[in-house]
């Protein structure tokens, strides 16, 4: 099978997904009304609440949404053929992700920025709103325990990664002052900030950073581990505009170049995809693939996790309520786009069926290292860069979703601690700071309390993600349903 001919097929079918789905779902049936005063203007704060350039506010549902998930997730369920991973991803980002994404960002809108978990307890009962909080606070802790984990480990496998994407923190605080503040068009800004964040990935190849291990008693991985949590809480309490909405925008135009990167590679290099459409052979490890391929690709098809990232940052920054299709489905489309270049990665990267076979001897494997081996090739043969440095390049790509995917995933987790201040009349957990606190020790507990000085905690409980997340896919698409009736 051609990758190439793989690439455009996804791409134009999601294309159409938009072009035509999309619309028929905001005009037939959630109805969106442009004159709507969105909770970004009647709440405005400019902390939490502020109205948001559409283009930026995509910038930001679509790096906190896409994370790590969409990379991993494909690169391992292909070892039950590409055909299968290829097929869910199109259909699910087209019929599925869309709808729920956009969905989650429209009831919230209409109900003064509530979370999907808060909006239960009105649509649903109480009751139900106390489960699915809890639900979402616990999937939320292991989101961000994990993730953790992955930068980390990133970090440490690729040290050439942490000056480009440390400096992508430090570039979206100026980008955020000078739009915000200093009312510099956005052009320019993010022309310079975008060429600047690809061109210290030069200086992190020439200075690759690694820490000493046994500082402060902790292996390497654990104090990067602090670190990443240290950063979250901060970042999570600072203005939208200052950090969060800047880094995710120019995130994601540095992360949509590389998409564009890797797609022009696989037209240009014209690879062969290498694995089968369906395996025959599988390993013993390896479950069946009903229903394990629906939930070991969660995002890139549909993902409940989205739903809480639409209903809770998303919908406090949307200017206009019409602008929740172009950031809510296009988002999840962009997250679809990533999945299928992984897949196309994590099987045409590959110089023999049998080089793949030997990545995918175990269920499990493959993932985080697929993508970056295999897409490092197939950049380096389209575009005629060192594999060295394309591998750098979507090592980047990878922490760089994860980060901001941290940093909304504790900012949310401070929401609902807030929520049940709010809800249960417990005014010190409406407290930003109070409530922040608790959100990274939860995760500090799970990660070092279930891990131990590894930090490495989140793992054992991560084979739940899948499950859990595609429940709360389930309860946001029923919590929609019922609004709309």
């Amino acid at each position: 099978m051609n990758a190439a001919v793989l690439a455009v097929l996804g791409l134009t079918m999601m294309f159409l997904g938009y072009r035509f789905y999309s619309k028929f779902i905001a005009e037939k049936i959630y109805q969106l009304d442009p004159d709507f005063v969105t909770p970004a203007h009647a709440q405005r704060d400019d902390i939490d609440y502020l109205p948001t350039n559409r283009v930026v506010l995509w910038g930001h549902h679509f790096t906190a949404v896409a994370g790590a998930a969409p990379i991993i997730g494909p690169g391992i369920a292909v070892i039950w053929g590409w055909l299968p991973a290829f097929l869910w991803v199109v259909v699910g980002t087209m019929f599925f992700a869309g709808v729920h994404d956009f969905g989650a960002v429209w009831a919230s809108v209409r109900n003064k920025a509530q979370s999907v978990g808060s909006l239960t307890g009105d649509v649903v009962s109480p009751r139900a709103r106390t489960l699915f909080m809890v639900v979402v606070f616990v999937l939320l802790m292991m989101v961000n325990a994990v993730f953790g984990v992955a930068i980390s480990d990133a970090f440490q496998e690729t040290p050439s990664s942490v000056i480009p994407a440390w400096t992508a923190v430090f570039v979206a605080v100026i980008i955020g002052v000078l739009i915000y503040r200093m009312h510099v068009p956005i052009l320019w800004p993010t022309i310079v900030g975008t060429v600047i964040l690809y061109a210290v990935i030069y200086l992190g190849e020439a200075v690759p950073i690694s820490l000493s291990a046994g500082s402060f008693g902790l292996p390497v991985g654990a104090q990067w581990i602090l670190i990443l949590f240290l950063y979250a809480g901060i970042a999570s309490l600072l203005p939208v505009w200052l950090l969060l909405q800047p880094r995710d925008y120019i995130n994601g135009i540095q992360l949509f170049v590389g998409l564009g990167l890797l797609y022009g590679a696989v037209l240009i290099a014209n690879p062969t995809i290498v694995a089968p459409a369906i395996n025959p052979d599988l390993p013993a490890s390896a479950p069946p693939l009903f229903p394990l391929l629906f939930v070991t690709i969660a995002c890139g098809a549909i993902s409940g996790f989205h739903g809480l990232v639409g209903s809770g940052t998303t919908s406090k920054q949307l200017d206009k309520e019409t602008d929740a299709r172009f950031v809510g489905y296009l988002g999840s489309t962009g997250e679809g786009a990533l999945a299928l270049v992984a897949i196309i990665a994590a099987t045409a990267g590959f110089a023999s069926l049998a080089d793949w076979r030997l990545m995918y001897s175990e269920f499990g494997n493959g993932g985080m290292a697929a993508f970056v081996q295999g897409g490092a090739r197939v950049v380096a043969s389209g575009v005629g860069i060192s594999e060295q440095f394309a591998a750098t390049l979507l090592t980047v790509m990878a922490v760089l979703f994860a980060g901001t995917t941290m940093d909304a995933g504790v900012r949310l987790q401070r929401y609902i601690v807030q929520e049940w201040g709010t809800i249960y009349r417990i005014p010190v957990l409406q407290n930003g700071y109070v409530a922040t606190g608790i959100a990274v020790t939860a995760c500090l507990l799970l990660a070092f309390g279930a891990g131990g000085s590894s930090g490495e905690g989140g793992m054992l409980i991560w084979p739940l993600f899948g499950t859990t997340n595609q429940l709360l896919a389930g309860l946001t698409l029923m919590v929609i349903s019922v609004m709309l009736v």
